[in-house]
């Protein structure tokens, strides 16, 4: 494609009961992305959201499925642009980071660029957020590897060929995760910027809910491991497995090797069948480690086969309209 065109940019702004913020927000991401269209996906919404969102100058389309993951399969499915950029429409992220964070993009030759909230801690409001934010951060660096440090961002830019080739398998608010897991697995070029974090306006409450969501983005991440890790995954099991057939072998070998005798055959019975399955659960992980091999190279050969868009890959590439009061930010 020529490379003299600018880039087709499109805003996704995923909302849930948000007329509150979403016109502000709207009306922001418009001046300060003019050339950009702004797409808000009203998940069924109990107020005027979708009212505010048109008045405001945005594309307004309604997903009947509940769950941010329904909704962010569905733009990923619908819009059609070179970059996507994805924020919510709480107000929390400022749209004026924006630019930077497609110049990112642009200048990094990433595939996603996450903008990290700096701010997250501050807001009493989200104590319980906050420490659960670094346990799953934790977790995540311990099983998926450390390429990101805030894997529950709302705010990120992709490039089409992310965006056509992830498989957007989630329902709810794990669907960040996936998207962390999924570059992580095909070594996919990312990047983060350490972004303010603002809060929700007085009468705007989150949607999260600390130990539901808590406990499916846990059950995510078990089921991620399982796909792209499954040595791992069941080499654990096995390991538990072998651990306790040895431990009730262990004084039934004993007392065997004094008397000749196994007067505990219940306990006997029960180690052999724990070894049994310790040795299952191990063929099971290598034999699931190749396929997910395979799986994993069918990835990385179907991104790479997606084109990346009409984005040019030039250093300094600015995207915000410039002010004449003020010298335009850079990358």
């Amino acid at each position: 494609m020529p490379q003299d065109h600018e880039p087709v940019i499109a805003v996704l702004l995923p909302c849930y009961n948000e007329e509150l913020t979403i016109a502000e927000v709207v009306l922001r991401f418009r001046e300060t992305l003019p050339a950009a269209t702004v797409y808000v996906y009203d998940n069924n919404s109990k107020d005027l959201t979708a009212l505010r969102a048109r008045a405001a100058g945005a594309i307004v389309i309604r997903e009947p499925r509940q769950g941010k993951g329904n909704v962010v399969r569905r733009m990923f499915a619908d819009i059609d642009a070179d970059i996507y950029l994805m924020a919510d429409g709480d107000g929390t992220y400022a749209p004026e980071d924006a630019p930077q964070l497609i110049n990112t993009l642009l200048t990094e030759r990433s595939d996603m660029v996450v903008g990290t909230r700096r701010g997250v801690t501050d807001d009493a409001g989200r104590t319980g957020h906050a420490f659960g934010n670094q346990i799953f951060n934790s977790l995540y660096k311990w099983l998926f590897g450390s390429d990101f440090t805030d894997i529950f961002s709302g705010y990120r830019v992709f490039t089409r060929r992310f965006v056509k080739s992830f498989p957007a398998v989630s329902g709810g608010f794990e669907i960040e995760t996936e998207m962390s897991v999924h570059a992580s697995q095909l070594k996919l070029p990312v990047s983060e910027i350490a972004l303010d974090y603002g809060r929700r306006p007085e009468g705007s409450s989150s949607k999260l809910s600390t130990f539901r969501d808590g406990a499916k983005i846990l059950w995510m991440f078990a089921m991620l491991m399982k796909e792209t890790q499954p040595l791992r995954f069941f080499g654990a099991f096995s390991l538990f497995f072998l651990a306790s057939s040895l431990l009730l072998m262990a004084p039934v070998l004993l007392e065997f090797a004094e008397t000749g005798l196994v007067p505990r055959i219940p306990t006997w019975v029960l180690s052999v069948g724990l070894l049994l399955l310790s040795m299952l659960a191990m063929v099971t992980g290598l034999i699931l480690d190749s396929v997910s091999r395979g799986r994993a190279e069918q990835k990385r050969i179907f991104y790479l086969s997606m084109p990346s868009g009409r984005v040019e890959r030039r250093a300094g590439a600015v995207v915000q309209k410039p002010q004449p009061d003020k010298t335009p930010r850079a990358a």
